[in-house]
């Protein structure tokens, strides 16, 4: 395999749980500027830039997942904030329900391809 070939797969990974995270953070904030939402998906070693932000909150937000509201700031133009709608919160749910069974099932099934690899 070849390493363009290993660093796409990792990007798409990455992309795969991007949502997962996203919601999380929200939740775990009640509430949150997106710009915070990308220093914390930062400190998660997780780089996002606006490009791919905006579009993703846009989309949860049309999907009903996400609402905003608009807050004035001392520092520039009013900001939006965004929070979890109910349908959200229950999405956030089965998503964090079905992460934990893929993590699981991937350590199986890694775990018993180590065992063969080392018989």
């Amino acid at each position: 395999m070849k390493l363009d070939n290993l660093e796409n797969t990792r990007t798409q990974m990455r992309r795969g749980v991007l949502e997962l995270c996203i919601l999380s953070i929200i939740s775990e904030a009640g509430e949150v500027y997106p710009p915070d939402i990308k220093d914390r998906l930062a400190d998660s070693r997780i780089v996002v830039v606006e490009g791919t932000l905006y579009p993703l909150l846009t989309r949860l937000k049309n999907a009903d997942l996400l609402a905003y509201s608009w807050r004035e700031s001392t520092q520039g133009p009013p900001r939006k904030y965004y929070t979890l709608t109910e349908a959200g919160k229950l999405f956030l749910d089965g998503l964090l329900e079905t992460w934990h069974e893929l993590v699981d099932a991937v350590n199986l099934a890694t775990k018993q391809n180590n065992l063969l690899n080392n018989e």
